[in-house]
């Protein structure tokens, strides 16, 4: 064991433990020196943890590179996709990166609303994590055109030919159902960095460049109380804005398959059915996230095991949610005594040449984070950091399941065919977590990963005595 292994096992012998929110003995200033100092690290103290999965994460970034070069240069067809499976991994991965966005905003905004403390850890880099997913998931539409570079006819611009958008395509409803949300959610995150900004401006290094950034991001920040009163104002707006994005975004993305008469897709359980769906896999990549970068940077007092348990109970919640939903899609196939229903399910779950993957998903998403029942389970990081892994995958393969099945065996059997994927289909897939991963932790490096602000209003109302400091 090295030193590093030493340290960090010793630190975490200090965990406050599972009913804490934050670590005993914290005041204003030390907040403010342990959050900054993740930034202000000099980079060869660098966690190399950190640096190995950095590595690893630009090598799929290259890949990703590559494979879109390619891409651009031979057409879509060296993707798997078929007649009449026409869309395969593009929409498959499109709205599995929706879906993880969408715990960004929850945990941000209706925690916000509900007064929840415990959300104070981990909102910040759940924000960030929103915005870099729906920056990989908008790019699986624009690199599935054909014509990339023609993307913005998707848009109602001006023109002298009257090519206007057709509202009555979903893919144009995605269009303007994501940009909404992306805007939304980065003046959300860029409105509660404002006061972190003015914080890392004074503690970073006089005339430094990183005080010139962090001053210039500031706006002229002063921590007034006029400046508070009106920032809290509008972030409670904002927060307020954002809250029914959860539900409209993915409902809207649910659309482009329930308004098609398709097997499989044409029901009415999938707007509620895919919001908890991506508020699950959400909460599973935060998880992800959250438990390797706490150890990496001794976070242990800020990041407890309650923001762990809490993670893992809303997980588990909308999990079940989740299992109701494949449950109703099962009984409505029979109940409806629709034939080609009853046919999609069967040949989806038994005699499919997919049902190996209808199983699979059965088991990542509902079987195995059973497991979280237990207290127990849900305090060992082990445990909960391979669930959150297992519920990742298995929110894949229910995307897959979707597209796939139901498209491969439709109405014709003479249109029948396999979608197989290509290496190229797969390069891009783990590119986008290449681009995702190397984002996250450039910002954890550049940015403060926690809120400042936040966590001083934590120290604040559970230890008063401890509001000295700077």
């Amino acid at each position: 064991m090295n030193r590093e292994d030493d340290e960090s096992t010793a630190l975490a012998t200090l965990d406050p433990g599972p009913d804490k929110v934050i670590g005993p003995g914290k005041t204003y200033g030390t907040v403010t020196d342990e959050i900054s100092g993740v930034v202000f690290m000099p980079i060869w103290k660098t966690p190399k943890r950190l640096v190995i999965a950095f590595a690893c994460a630009f090598v799929l970034v290259n890949i990703f590179l590559v494979a879109v070069t390619w891409l651009f240069y031979r057409g879509v067809g060296i993707w798997g996709i078929i007649i009449p499976v026409a869309w395969g991994f593009a929409i498959v991965n499109f709205v599995w990166w929706i879906g993880i966005g969408h715990a960004g905003t929850l945990i941000s905004a209706i925690l916000l609303l509900l007064k929840q403390d415990w959300r104070t850890a981990i909102n910040r880099f759940s924000e960030a994590m929103t915005l870099f997913a729906v920056a990989c998931a908008g790019m699986f539409p624009i690199l599935h055109l054909g014509r990339p570079w023609l993307a913005y006819w998707l848009l109602p611009y001006p023109n002298t030919m009257w090519l206007w958008p057709q509202p009555r395509s979903p893919l144009i409803w995605d269009v303007f159902a994501v940009s909404t949300y992306a805007t939304v959610s980065f003046i959300f995150w860029f409105t509660g960095l404002i006061p972190d900004f003015a914080t890392m401006r004074d503690t970073a290094k006089s005339n430094s460049f990183g005080q010139r950034i962090y001053g210039m991001l500031a706006m002229g920040w002063r921590g007034s109380a006029r400046h508070w009163q009106r920032y809290q104002k509008a972030y409670l707006l904002l927060a307020g804005l954002s809250t029914p994005l959860v539900v409209s975004v993915h409902s809207v993305v649910s659309f482009d398959f329930s308004v098609a008469i398709v097997p499989g897709w044409h029901t009415t359980i999938f707007p509620p059915y895919f919001v908890a769906g991506a508020i699950y896999s959400g909460f599973a990549m935060v998880l992800t996230l959250a438990i390797p970068i706490r150890r990496w940077y001794h976070l242990q007092d800020l990041i407890t095991m309650r923001h762990i348990d809490c993670c893992a109970k809303v997980m588990l919640g909308t999990g079940l949610i989740v299992a109701y939903g494949y449950a109703m899609e099962a009984f409505m196939a029979w109940y409806s005594g629709d034939f080609y229903e009853r046919f999609m399910f069967v040949n989806r779950s038994w005699t499919g040449p997919y049902w190996w993957s209808y199983w699979l998903l059965i088991t990542c998403n509902i079987v195995l984070p059973q497991m979280l029942w237990s207290r127990r389970v849900r305090m060992n990081l082990g445990a909960v950091f391979v669930i959150a892994l297992i519920v990742n995958v298995g929110m894949w393969l229910e995307r897959f399941v979707i597209v796939v099945t139901s498209l491969a065996r439709d109405f014709m059997p003479s249109a029948w065919n396999i979608y197989i994927p290509t290496i190229w289909d797969w390069a891009t897939y783990f590119g986008t977590i290449g681009v995702f991963l190397s984002l996250m932790f450039l910002f954890v490096r550049v940015l403060p990963a926690i809120s400042i602000f936040e966590t001083r209003e934590v120290v604040h109302h559970l230890e008063p005595t401890h509001a000295s400091g700077d």
